[in-house]
C-alpha cells in the first residue's frame, strides 16, 4: 500500500470517530491494519541487524538512538503505522473492546517506542484490567522518554495515586509537586491537586529537596530526562539552520517546558559550542590534508 492511501483511509476513519460512528471506524481501521500487516510481512522483514519503525519526525529517531542504545539499523516503514494502531485502539475503546484496544496500543508502541501517549493509554488499560505491575512499568517508562511535559506530568500523577494507595502520603505529595512544577494545563492533574490541598499529601507539605529525596527512594526521577531535552534542542538547531522556524520554535518550547528556561538555554549553548568545535576540527583536518597534498606534490 502507499502512504497517501493509508493516510486518506485514516483520515476517513478519524472523521467517523468524530461523528460518533465508532463501529464503522473500527471496521475500516481493521481492514487498513490487515492490508498494512500484509505489506509489512512482505516488504519489511525484521532481522538481528535491521528493525523497521514508524517515527513521525527525525526527533523520535534521534531520541530513540540516544535513549534505547539500539545498535540495529533503523529503517522507516514509510507508513504511519503508530497512528493507525492508536486510532484502532481508540475505536475499540469506544466499542468497549478492551482486548483489541490493548493489542492495538502494544503495536503503536512497537512502531514508535518514543510515543509516550501510547504508553500512558496502554498503562490505563492495564490498570482497568487490574494489572498494577504493567500499569506501573509502562508509566515508569515514560520518565526516560517523555518529550511532552503533559506526558511527564501524567506519569507523576499516576505514581502519586499509586503512593496514596500504598499509604505513602508524603511520597504522593512529592510526585504531585513534581507534576505541578511542569506547569501544564491538565484537568485530571488540576483535580488531583485540588483534592490534595490541605491534606497529608498536599504538594506544599514537602520542599523541592524533599521531593527529590522521596522520589529517589522509590527509584523515580524528579523531572525530565535531559537526554530528551538535548535531542529536542539539537533538532531545533538543525531546523533553524534549514529555515524551518516554526519547527525550531516548537521543539525549543518543548525542551523549555521539560527542563525550564535556564536549563534549556544552558543545553543550547553546549550544543552550539559542540557544533563549533566539530567545525573547527573538520577544518583542521581539511587543512592538514591539504598541507600533506602540497608536500607530496613538491616531492614529485
Amino acid at each position: 500500500m502507499d502512504y497517501t492511501g493509508m493516510t486518506e483511509g485514516l483520515a476517513h476513519a478519524e472523521s467517523l470517530l468524530i461523528e460518533g460512528q465508532s463501529a464503522q471506524a473500527l471496521t475500516e481501521l481493521r481492514r487498513i491494519a490487515e492490508d498494512a500487516e500484509e505489506y509489512v510481512d512482505r516488504n519489511c522483514p525484521t532481522t538481528d541487524e535491521v528493525q523497521w519503525f514508524s517515527f513521525p519526525t527525525m526527533f523520535e529517531r534521534l531520541a530513540y538512538r540516544r535513549v534505547e542504545k539500539d545498535p540495529r539499523e533503523l529503517r522507516d516503514v514509510g507508513e504511519p503505522m503508530d497512528r493507525l494502531y492508536n486510532d484502532l485502539a481508540l475505536a475499540a475503546v469506544h466499542e468497549n473492546d478492551y482486548d483489541v484496544a490493548t493489542a492495538a496500543l502494544k503495536q503503536a508502541v512497537r512502531w514508535n517506542p518514543m510515543g509516550c501517549e501510547y504508553r500512558l493509554n496502554l498503562a490505563d488499560l492495564f490498570r482497568i484490567a487490574g494489572d498494577v505491575n504493567e500499569y506501573l512499568a509502562l508509566t515508569y517508562s515514560v520518565f526516560e522518554r517523555a518529550s511532552d511535559a503533559r506526558h511527564l506530568a501524567r506519569a507523576f500523577s499516576n505514581f502519586a495515586e499509586y503512593f496514596l494507595v500504598q499509604q505513602k502520603p508524603r511520597t504522593a505529595a512529592a510526585a504531585l509537586r513534581a507534576a505541578r512544577r511542569l506547569d501544564v494545563r491538565d484537568k485530571a492533574l488540576d483535580q488531583a491537586l485540588g483534592e490534595a490541598e490541605g491534606t497529608d499529601h498536599d504538594p506544599d507539605s514537602v520542599t523541592d529537596e524533599e521531593t527529590t529525596d522521596l522520589l529517589a527512594q522509590e527509584g523515580l526521577p524528579d523531572g525530565a530526562n535531559a537526554e530528551i531535552a538535548i535531542c529536542l534542542l539539537m533538532c531545533a538547531t538543525d531546523a533553524a539552520q534549514a529555515g524551518q522556524q516554526d519547527v525550531a520554535t516548537n521543539l525549543t518550547v518543548r525542551a523549555r517546558d521539560l527542563v525550564g528556561e535556564d536549563a534549556s538555554m544552558a543545553l543550547l549553548r553546549l550544543i552550539r559550542q559542540s557544533d563549533a568545535d566539530l567545525e573547527r576540527e573538520a577544518e583542521g583536518k581539511a587543512s592538514a590534508q591539504g598541507e600533506k597534498g602540497d608536500g607530496a606534490d613538491g616531492r614529485r
